[in-house]
């Protein structure tokens, strides 16, 4: 097992992960710009956290740990246009946005210290 398997947020980063690509099988046709936009930055957020628990340096795994809540921050405005395109999809995006918080949470802890 890698280090970043073993880290609580790389976790709730793939939970995540698993979640945003249900709902883009939910978001109305005509909206493949957000679909995109999502895939890309719920990527991001365990991509990045794995990269930065592979730097030695803290200013480095700071750094990866910092675009990696960065993109969690992203994946909570895009639960909310989608929300707003598809009121119907509410509860399952504030579901998923827990999940973004938690990892938000954590990240900012270590990225302050």
């Amino acid at each position: 097992m890698f280090d970043h398997e073993k880290f609580e947020a790389y976790q709730l980063a793939i939970k995540y992960w698993e979640a945003a690509i249900i709902l883009m099988t939910k978001i109305p046709a005509g909206n493949s710009v957000i679909k995109d936009q999502l895939k890309r930055a719920a990527s991001s957020i365990s991509l990045n956290i794995a990269e930065g628990s592979g730097r030695h340096k803290p200013e480095d795994r700071k750094r990866f740990y910092s675009i990696a809540r960065g993109s969690a921050m992203e994946c909570a405005a895009v639960s909310d246009l989608i929300c707003r395109m598809a009121p119907e999809l509410r509860e399952e995006t504030e579901v998923s946005k827990k999940l973004l918080h938690s990892i938000v949470c954590i990240l900012s802890k270590i990225i302050l210290k």
